[in-house]
């Protein structure tokens, strides 16, 4: 397989929260724009951390039981990121995906978030092209 980048398949302009943005309204916009995770940007639009639906699922959950929704973004984000650059090789990243758990990973260009990598868009491209 010739050497095809991230860049290829990597899904563009995905939504973006703050740290501050109520946790209610950062799981609205995840089911809203279906989207597996979103990157929370700091005040300078450096990636801080990425709020998951998964992430979201206790605090829903507990909402729905006791009507009270407390905390933002930053509250239930996970800080400890694993990022890959929109250069970097599918394979590369497809070994990525075996190695984390992960369904998503941000995708930078000189440490901006340009998108998001889904593990299931790296599948079907090496579906594609194997």
């Amino acid at each position: 397989m010739t050497a095809h980048r991230v860049s290829e398949i990597v899904r563009r302009d995905p939504p973006l929260l703050s740290p501050d943005t109520p946790i209610r309204r950062a799981a609205a916009v995840l089911v809203d724009t279906g989207a597996a995770a979103a990157p929370v940007l700091g005040d300078d639009g450096a990636l801080i951390g990425i709020l998951s639906q998964k992430d979201c699922f206790r605090t829903v959950l507990h909402a729905t039981y006791h009507r009270d929704w407390t905390g933002n973004a930053a509250d239930y984000m996970s800080r400890d990121i694993v990022a890959v650059d929109i250069e970097d090789g599918i394979i590369r990243t497809a070994e990525m995906f075996l190695e984390h758990p992960h369904r998503v990973f941000p995708v930078l260009r000189s440490g901006r978030v340009e998108g998001l990598l889904y593990r299931s868009d790296v599948l079907a491209f090496l579906m594609r092209h194997g």
